[in-house]
């Protein structure tokens, strides 16, 4: 997966300033028409790769379907439920033909079953080492937590497979600027030992909007130039 270029500098501070050209890019791609492409359960529901696929991963509960919505500004467009494991599926949603969005069902939610959680595991390493198409994961992290050991075992898989991911924080308007400095500190110091992290850490917040923008920005670099017709 090739990364764009960069977009903010200082993210393990929290200190960062966007170029306004880029956060004027990502403004205008998020506001493009996103429409549900196809709920892929099983390896031959997956939809064929046509556009640049940035996938959205992490724990049941992490906030995944609530990022999609604030990313596009839309409030259902990702099924957002308090039930951890509602997400069964993995989500395409298509962003203006330059960028498909994918929301991966959350891992580490015992209570699904052994079975399940097994399909849905082997379905999402069938995905992330077989698709060309993918140019970021985007492996979310609940700020008021930090890493967990689950956190680290999907790292560690990611690591072997070589897989570039970035790591998003989300609900960090439930943390305190102190307490949410530290996590970002203590996150960004364990991604710099892993070989496929990604050097900067975001912190999201779907309620307030804060680093939406920014990460807005980031993928936009990552981006088709040229929308299907």
């Amino acid at each position: 997966m090739a990364d764009g270029p960069g977009v903010l500098s200082g993210a393990e501070s929290g200190a960062t300033e966007a170029d306004p050209a880029a956060l004027e890019a990502g403004r205008l791609l998020f506001a493009q028409d996103c429409r549900f492409v196809a709920g892929a359960t099983n390896a031959g529901a997956l939809p064929p790769p046509s556009l640049p696929e940035i996938a959205f991963a992490g724990r049941s509960n992490v906030g995944k379907s609530s990022l999609v919505n604030a990313l596009t500004g839309r409030r259902t467009l990702a099924r957002v439920s308090n039930t951890p494991g509602r997400t069964q599926q993995i989500n395409f949603f298509d962003l203006g033909g330059r960028l498909m969005l994918v929301d991966l069902p959350g891992y580490g939610y015992a209570a699904a079953g052994r079975s399940k959680v097994h399909a849905w595991s082997a379905l999402i390493a069938l995905y992330l080492k077989g698709r060309p198409s993918l140019r970021r994961l985007c492996l979310l992290i609940d700020a008021r937590h930090g890493l967990k050991a689950i956190d680290r075992e999907t790292m560690a898989e990611l690591d072997r497979a070589a897989l570039s991911y970035q790591i998003l924080l989300t609900k960090a308007d439930k943390v305190t600027p102190a307490g949410l400095a530290a996590v970002r500190q203590a996150v960004a110091a364990e991604a710099r030992r892993r070989r496929a992290a990604h050097p900067e850490i975001l912190a999201t917040s779907a309620v307030d909007g804060s680093g939406i923008a920014e990460l807005r920005a980031e993928l936009a670099a990552l981006s088709s130039p040229n929308p299907l017709r």
